[in-house]
């Protein structure tokens, strides 16, 4: 009778499984930071500030674009004013306090930002932000 204790194999690290791992997380913050340059429209030229600086973005903030036209763009869909209106009471019921950052291009009227600002207010959307440019 062989009555020899036998030991269990040693633990090891496996690599393959942290590799798997890390290619996807890579994988999804190249994905995450292309749909944030998507929700800036990059044909808005801001106006620029001395004191602007560039912000930490908030998790889940919405960005809204306005051009001197008067179209507003959220997340590359174009919203008439009956569409916007409901799409902040939307956010606003579901995330009180949610940031919003107003984008506007530099030759944008007033009374458009004014109308965007009109339909936050009434969505009781209060955590509003401006975007400007930082003069070269």
């Amino acid at each position: 009778m062989n009555f020899a204790k036998h030991k269990p194999p040693a633990l090891q690290f496996q690599l393959a499984p942290m590799i798997d791992v890390v290619f996807l997380l890579l994988c999804f913050f190249m994905t995450s930071t292309l749909f944030a340059q998507w929700e800036t429209e990059m044909d808005i030229t801001l106006p620029t500030a001395v004191s602007g600086q560039i912000p930490q973005r908030l998790q889940g903030e919405i960005i809204l674009n306005i051009f001197p036209d008067g179209r507003v763009v959220v997340n590359q869909r174009t919203l008439d004013e009956a569409g916007l209106a409901e799409f902040l009471v939307r956010i606003a019921d579901l995330f009180p306090g949610h940031a919003v950052v107003l984008r506007t291009d530099e030759d944008t009227p007033f009374r458009y930002l004014m109308r965007v600002m009109d339909l936050c207010r009434r969505a009781d959307i209060y955590n509003i932000s401006f975007a400007t440019g930082i003069p070269e």
